[in-house]
């Protein structure tokens, strides 16, 4: 009796399988939607995703499907974009169909769609907008916030020195001088590197990124509702982003006691300026509650992407030594031992500039890119995308093309250079995203990779621990970010 019962049980799960698989694709071919593996009921596609290399899994997906195909990440429907033909005609060739913000629940249980990054409609309009001027304003991509690095770039030096050539985490280190920069436009102050607070603010940052990246967080994204319920590192995203929030509202809480209207000092004093003119405005986005979350995305992005790639940059750079020593033997062509890199010092380095660039399109930072949406129904292609749906732009396989890159799962420097050593410039480089959601601030991190890794290396010589060819280079995890493994070095003054 009781196996007659498992047999039974089993003819009506496998019979309602192949009956929502029939409702399913009917419902595709009705609907227009690009093809895509069947689901199945609740979970989705989650058993053809690998949660700790997500890109890798679509990558396959899309051998199959097509450059546009349909899956379900638990019940959420997704269309993800592969390959550079796909990506640039959604969010270059047409922009403002694709410019809304897909779903991230466990992003969008802390933002609640505040704030510049997962807001939508008007306030993400106004918000990025008054951002961006006043990035602009307090001299980003100008020589003020040119001087801003350069003047960091000797704390790290200090830092390194301190070291004694002794092996040490360069984690913290790299995430206080990379925040530091958008702390003198968000605070109008930095920080120092032992500074207790400061680093528990460091430490929360990066463990968030990790969770976001983790399978606990690309579970929280599948299952919401179950999740909450279930104990895990997910649940530290929250307690921990309140303790950001927190910190942010003390400094802003100091800005307001001596706000001084007639002379802004910093972004945060810019906000309450434009929320003081807007207090009458009811349906005013210039609140305390968006300002904190738009403090909160300025901070957290001007720290974590930056830092990261720095940080997987100095491990490559380990096991590369021979691309290493080619760096410094330009460095020292170009700048000397004598004064501090500077921007216009680029131009003239197509070497560094090129391991630079390769060393973005390898790590492939944030390998779907953060997830958009379509703002209305979208004809793409022979397909129909129905309004709202969450769009996968998957960017390593832009930043992996073949046409383009001839050996992209290899780290070459050569990919951007011509065969006479000049720099070579590529439409597929979109480690920011592109279009109307591209990273606000691309072009500070432009220049705090080139001024911060050449600072490093004409100052010192990396010493691995273990013989190069043992390091690993490949990500700890790959899904909402691409993760270096923890590692230790020593440096040596040259």
């Amino acid at each position: 009796m009781e196996a007659l019962g498992i047999t039974t049980l089993f003819l009506v799960v496998f019979i309602s399988c192949l009956v929502f698989s029939a409702v399913w694709k009917s419902r595709m071919k009705k609907e227009k939607l690009p093809p895509g593996p069947t689901p199945l009921p609740i979970i989705g596609n989650i058993l053809q995703l690998k949660t700790n290399y997500l890109d890798q899994a679509i990558h396959k997906l899309s051998q199959k499907y097509g450059p546009v195909f349909t899956m379900y990440v638990g019940t959420e429907r997704v269309v993800v974009l592969n390959g550079y033909d796909a990506v640039k005609e959604a969010l270059i060739d047409r922009a403002d169909e694709f410019s809304a913000r897909g779903k991230l629940p466990l992003a969008d249980k802390i933002n609640k769609g505040k704030g510049i990054i997962f807001s939508n409609g008007e306030r993400w309009k106004q918000l990025r907008r008054f951002a961006l001027t006043t990035l602009r304003n307090f001299g980003m991509g100008k020589k003020s916030i040119e001087e801003r690095i350069q003047d960091e770039t000797q704390y790290v030096v200090e830092y390194l020195q301190n070291t004694k050539e002794k092996p040490f985490d360069p984690t913290f280190m790299l995430s206080c001088s990379t925040s530091n920069v958008i702390c003198s436009i968000v605070f109008g102050k930095r920080y120092e590197y032992n500074d207790k607070r400061f680093l528990s603010i460091m430490a929360s940052m990066n463990e968030n990124f990790e969770v976001f990246s983790s399978p606990w967080g690309q579970l929280y994204n599948i299952f919401p509702s179950l999740m909450d319920f279930i104990p895990g590192p997910h649940h530290k995203v929250a307690s921990n982003s309140n303790k950001n929030a927190e910190f942010v509202l003390e400094e802003a809480k100091e800005h307001r006691a001596t706000l001084d209207p007639s002379s802004p000092r910093d972004y945060i004093d810019c906000f309450y300026i434009k929320m003081d003119q807007e207090e009458q405005n009811d349906a005013s986005e210039f609140t305390i509650e968006n300002l904190i979350f738009c403090v909160l995305d300025l901070f957290t992005a001007g720290t974590e992407t930056t830092s990261t790639t720095l940080r997987y940059g100095l491990l490559i750079l380990q096991k590369y030594p021979e691309i290493e020593a080619k760096v410094q033997e330009e460095i020292d062509q170009v700048i000397g031992g004598a004064r501090k890199p500077c921007m216009a010092d680029r131009g003239k380095m197509p070497y560094t500039d090129a391991v630079i660039h390769e060393i973005q399109r390898f790590i492939s930072l944030v390998p779907l890119s953060v997830p958009h949406a379509v703002l209305k129904d979208t004809v793409f292609r022979e397909y129909v995308i129905p309004k709202g749906t969450t769009i996968y732009p998957v960017l390593t396989s832009v930043l992996c093309d073949t046409k383009e890159f001839r050996n992209p799962t290899k780290f070459d420097p050569q990919h951007f250079l011509h065969e006479d050593g000049s720099f070579r410039k590529s439409d597929y480089f979109m480690p920011f995203s592109a279009g109307k959601r591209i990273c606000a601030g691309e072009g500070l991190a432009r220049m705090e990779l080139f001024l911060f890794l050449t600072t490093i290396l004409q100052n010192f010589k990396l010493k691995p621990l273990t013989d190069p060819k043992d390091i690993d280079i490949s990500p700890q995890m790959s899904s909402i970010g691409s993760l270096p493994r923890s590692y230790q070095l020593c440096v040596v003054p040259r």
